[in-house]
């Protein structure tokens, strides 16, 4: 039995590489705002047999050449931890090259599981967790229905971090409209830098099943999302964090490690605006890129 995918079907950038099982269906809160991505989906934990089968599916032949695997959908963490280990034995069992198991992780997922349980998972291969932080700036967070404070996540992060593992943070610039673009920046920047997660990645606000949020908000132009940017790796200064912005939704491609890198990654933001000022109006329109499919 090989896997079956239940389309949309999402994962990081980072995890193209990486074989998929698809545990869960949709995403267990799917009530933000700016989110598009499962609002087609109706929640689902999919049985453990049924997956234990997909794995045992998967031809010998290819087994030797997986060493990533990304538990799909959207909050898979939430799995039931019982469940959630006989799945990660089979794994184990299946590939005796896997060096590690990724998955997405909503502030709500990390409650379901306590301290003693995310440091087993990770002992089991659960190596790194993607959480979707969109913004460290609580009035944002309220307006997106986040259904958490910036204190709340970092909390929840702390506790991963603290059971060794790993964490891909992400935000979203433009998220806040032009009103609130310094405070969301400056707010998201702290909070990264409390939490000092291994990877931060930065998104670019865009159109997927979200028009009635984007319409509510005064979106921020080209260059404001690069003043915004420039605001947010100023302010950024973990003791060790890898950052890109190389999600489709982004326009300016960063990639660089702080605290190594600062002083360059703020002079590739200046030197973009300065190369968008050759072409009149370019800086001054909002991007239209949106979600071609779903």
């Amino acid at each position: 039995m090989m896997p079956r995918y239940v389309e949309p079907l999402f994962r990081p950038p980072s995890e193209a590489r990486s074989l998929i099982f698809q545990i869960t269906l949709g995403c267990s809160q799917n009530s933000c705002t700016f989110c598009g991505m499962y609002k087609g989906k109706r929640f689902q934990v999919r049985p453990a047999p049924e997956i234990i089968r997909e794995i045992a599916g998967i031809p010998e032949i290819h087994r030797p050449r997986i060493d990533r695997v990304f538990l799909a959908d959207g909050d898979a963490l939430v799995y039931p931890f019982d469940g959630l280990v006989e799945i990660l034995d089979a794994l184990a069992d299946a590939f005796p090259h896997l060096a590690r198991v990724a998955c997405y992780a909503s502030p709500a997922s990390l409650t379901t599981k306590n301290p003693e349980q995310l440091a087993l998972l990770r002992e089991k291969k659960l190596r790194i967790l993607y959480f979707g932080l969109e913004s460290g700036d609580d009035e944002t967070l309220t307006r997106i229905n986040k259904g958490y404070t910036s204190e709340e996540m970092a909390q929840q992060a702390l506790k991963a971090r603290a059971a060794g593992m790993k964490l891909s943070v992400t935000a979203i610039l433009g998220l806040a409209g032009r009103q609130r673009s310094m405070a969301h920046a400056r707010a998201t920047a702290e909070w990264v830098n409390r939490v000092n997660p291994e990877y931060f990645s930065l998104l670019t606000l865009f159109l997927r099943h979200n028009d009635r949020f984007i319409r509510s908000l005064e979106q921020c132009t080209r260059r404001e999302l690069m003043l915004e940017a420039r605001e947010m790796l100023t302010h950024l200064k973990p003791r060790f964090t890898i950052l890109r912005s190389n999600h489709v939704s982004n326009f300016l491609n960063l990639a660089g490690s702080y605290p190594k890198d600062r002083e360059r990654l703020i002079r590739d933001v200046d030197a973009a605006i300065e190369k968008g000022c050759l072409y009149p109006g370019f800086l001054d329109q909002v991007p239209e890129y949106a979600e071609e499919y779903y």
